[in-house]
């Protein structure tokens, strides 16, 4: 084969795709999950394509890494729990279907940090090309990609409620949080097309799946890159339990996301050269970056009762499970059609911030453990977080064995700014939750709960209930050959070696400030022209809001 791509989730479907659009051009895409379908059918699987049924397998290790952390020293000693995508789509076929960009500013930090060329300016451009919004086109959106993005159809009365509190505290509502002006609380884009979940494997693999250039396989674990010297000629990986090669005479391009990349990546000989020695793993090219800079966002659930039967407590009831389940699988229509995160907002934590920190995600109903415990009563609930935290993890091998997974260390809250921010995180949700919009519907404060007040109090609640937003990010970042912690340079080549590339999330110079599909989508847009050849796109001068004054918080 020209390439082959390891990994067919958020970011392989986007290369396997654009690399087979030139028919003389053969491409391999391995996969270490199954398909996305049951003989075909989407409906059979639906528990990946019914937008409601997302928590089914954010709980099950079928189509799931199923990772977890080491214990964090600054959360209580908590293992925390980490789904990663190992099927078609990867992460976009588990995730709750959130589309959000981040700030304009993400992108020229970026390029302040190394990334020359992946300022907003040459982003943006990606980010359209690959979008199809339902709203049609316009100068932030884009029009005819194959990645369609919708907004909520439910009209909830509690996300109208939220909305409107959000605004009664002093909030900016915004038309677009993707557009022109992310700060402020509006109705939030989705991954979600006629009803289903709109994957990478939905966008991207199936329409290119009949091109005769391109092959994949599923159920194969890629055990290493293969090199000549410096210079990287193929994979070798397992499947049915054999060993087996495959050879790209262009190109090794890893897209398995930001924990099995640099895992690849150290595995094959690239990467620390103590630590690799250590294990006895011979040195292709001493690359200390590799596996550090880990990055993340953490978030917490503020639950408040509700006084009304409207949340979706009942639909969670079984005899109302089976009546949506049916709606969905005869038409695609009905509440199993969404994720039900239809609004949310982006606000900075304290004045003096230059562009949104904190995010929020709201929900008429309440979730326990990451779905994994059914809810257990009418309630409503915000995920919140800080989106810029200044703690920085690791990860490492834990063993030369592939099937290992490596030691995951994010260091979690280990900076007082960190507390600092959360902090403020649940203050600031308290009082939208307090505004005259909740007074129909607001009950008691499930969660952190009346009797929590103090500082220490909060910071306390945040140490026992935050979990992950699943952002895993930065693990193989790109930069200049100068910087001795930069893992790939601005053309996603691999520094020191020959061939090969790395392209998904670990890439990020610093995390973005927002969800993490959007920007992974774009990222292999973007990388696509650069392994093409082709000059990049280039928007110049799109007006981007900035706040009238930064010494005020909102």
């Amino acid at each position: 084969y020209n390439y082959v791509i390891v990994g067919a989730g958020s970011a392989g479907c986007v290369l396997a795709n654009r690399l087979t659009e030139d028919p003389l051009s053969t491409v391999l895409l391995l996969e270490a999950g199954p398909k996305d379908t049951l003989l075909g059918s989407k409906r059979l699987m639906w528990k990946i394509h019914m937008p409601a049924a997302l928590t089914y397998n954010l709980c099950d290790e079928k189509f799931n890494w199923y990772y977890h952390t080491t214990s964090q020293k600054h959360m209580d000693n908590r293992i925390m729990y980490w789904p990663r995508g190992r099927v078609w789509g990867g992460s976009s076929s588990l995730n709750a279907m959130v589309y959000i960009r981040g700030h304009a500013e993400d992108y020229n930090r970026w390029s302040r940090e190394g990334a020359i060329g992946w300022d907003y300016e040459h982003c943006l451009p990606y980010f359209k090309k690959a979008q199809t919004h339902e709203l049609g086109p316009d100068q932030y959106r884009g029009g005819n990609g194959p990645l369609h993005v919708s907004r909520g159809k439910t009209n909830h009365p509690l996300h109208h409620a939220f909305l409107e509190a959000a605004q009664q505290a002093g909030y900016p509502f915004t038309e677009d949080m993707n557009g022109y002006q992310q700060e402020g609380f509006g109705w939030m884009d989705m991954t979600i097309h006629q009803g289903q979940r709109w994957s990478t494997a939905s966008a991207y693999l199936r329409p290119a799946i009949s091109r005769p250039n391109l092959s994949v396989a599923e159920k194969t674990l890629v055990t290493k890159i293969l090199f000549q010297g410096t210079k990287s000629i193929g994979v070798e990986y397992v499947k049915n339990g054999q060993r087996k090669k495959a050879f790209a005479s262009k190109e090794v391009i890893l897209s398995g996301g930001a924990i099995n990349s640099p895992q690849l990546l150290m595995l094959s000989g690239i990467g620390n050269a103590d630590d690799l020695k250590k294990l006895g793993i011979p040195v292709v090219c001493h690359l200390p970056g590799v596996g550090q800079n880990l990055q993340d966002h953490l978030e917490v659930y503020v639950q408040q009762k509700c006084t009304k039967p409207i949340t979706l407590y009942n639909a969670q009831k079984p005899v109302n499970m089976v009546r949506i389940g049916l709606e969905w699988l005869w038409k695609f229509t009905g509440e199993g059609a969404t994720a039900h995160l239809e609004s949310g907002g982006f606000i900075r934590s304290e004045p003096g911030v230059p562009h949104p920190d904190i995010q929020f995600h709201f929900l008429p109903s309440q979730v326990i453990d990451h779905g994994r415990v059914a809810s257990t009563m009418e309630a409503y609930q915000v995920h919140v977080g800080p989106m810029r935290s200044t703690s920085v993890g690791w990860l490492k091998l834990k063993s030369t064995d592939p099937n290992d997974h490596p030691i995951i260390e994010p260091n979690y809250m280990s900076t007082e700014r960190d507390i600092l921010e959360f902090r403020q995180c649940v203050k600031l949700t308290r009082e939208i939750f307090a505004q005259k919009a909740f007074e129909k519907f607001r009950g008691p404060e499930i969660q952190p709960g009346n009797h929590i007040q103090s500082d220490k109090e909060i910071d306390a609640f945040i140490r026992q209930k935050a979990d992950s937003a699943y952002h895993p990010s930065c693990t193989c970042k790109m930069g200049q050959h100068s910087d001795s912690t930069a893992v790939v340079d601005p053309q996603t080549k691999v520094i020191g070696v020959e061939n090969l590339r790395v392209v998904d999330a670990s890439i990020m110079p610093s995390v973005v400030s927002g969800n993490l599909n959007a920007p992974t989508i774009m990222i292999a847009e973007k990388a696509a022209d650069l392994i093409k050849g082709l000059p990049s796109l280039q928007e110049k001068n799109v007006p981007v809001y900035k706040p009238k004054t930064l010494e005020t918080q909102r």
